[in-house]
């Protein structure tokens, strides 16, 4: 059984790695034994979840990397490969909202600026596929390899005022079913994709509407969505390490194209 769980000596890289849910993914992996590169927009952030990570006896390096940029995203592949040689896992998790693209009391939809949509919308799907087009080539070239892409609760059930968000974590549950079945196809079968699906967390990108920044008490939203997770609380950033650690793992090798659910049953309850 350990067996099947086992990663270690692979080499992953983690976009938005210096993020409160991929920081600790990146944790959690290099503890595995995982070499991982922390890929994140903020090198400073970046380099703060390397820097735990070697203090704590592990292999890591922090690049900058802006994912909706090709040359750049080349540049941290080859960072990765003169460091580690290779990539075994591929953890698309740059992505997030923001507040001039959500709908409010002030902002109706159709007053929304375009240029915060598109934003929204190509930082979660074009800053998904383009990490995969650089480094599922070497997947490609290898024959093997696995990519976990960040979809969102908001996929399987659109929540109100965040448009592009919502239609942007549909892409990506899209683009993973595409992906795994493209990879499978025309290169190799032992290439596995496949996304987490989180149900509520606190975020830097989402706290705005789920915690009142003056009180610091929930807002009504941030109360509906507890109230319709039955587990009542959100998720703690280690809730993921569990789903991924199996999907990234032998034991998950015939499980492909699939988006995993890790929302405490908010998307199992009617609300009644």
């Amino acid at each position: 059984m350990a067996d099947l769980f086992d990663v270690s000596g692979q080499v992953a890289v983690i976009t938005g790695g210096g993020g409160v849910l991929c920081s600790e993914m990146a944790r959690a992996l290099a503890a595995r034994g995982v070499k991982v590169a922390v890929l994140d927009i903020n090198e400073e952030q970046a380099k703060a979840v390397a820097g735990e990570i070697k203090a704590k006896g592990g292999e890591a390096i922090a690049i900058a990397a802006n994912v909706l940029d090709k040359a750049s995203i080349e540049r941290a592949r080859d960072i990765v490969l003169e460091n580690f040689g290779t990539v075994d896992i591929l953890i698309n998790g740059a992505g997030g909202n923001k507040a001039e693209a959500t709908v409010n009391d002030n902002m109706s939809f159709f007053d929304l600026p375009m240029d915060a949509i598109q934003w929204v919308f190509n930082l979660n799907i074009v800053g998904t596929i383009l990490p995969t087009q650089v480094f599922g080539k070497i997947m490609a070239e290898r024959e093997k390899g696995v990519v976990i892409n960040m979809s969102s609760m908001a996929a399987f059930r659109p929540l109100t005022r965040t448009v592009a968000y919502c239609a942007a974590k549909a892409a990506v549950s899209n683009f993973t079913q595409w992906m795994a079945v493209h990879f499978n196809h025309n290169y190799s079968p032992n290439i596995r994709v496949n996304a987490l699906a989180p149900g509520f967390f606190l975020t830097e990108q989402n706290y705005y509407l789920l915690v009142d920044k003056e009180t610091g008490e929930p807002t009504q939203r941030g109360n509906q969505i507890i109230s319709h997770t039955p587990v009542g609380r959100y998720g703690e950033p280690a809730d993921l390490i569990g789903t991924l650690l199996w999907l990234i793992s032998d034991a998950a090798s015939f499980v492909n194209g699939v988006v995993v659910p890790v929302d405490g049953a908010f998307q199992a309850y009617s609300g009644v």
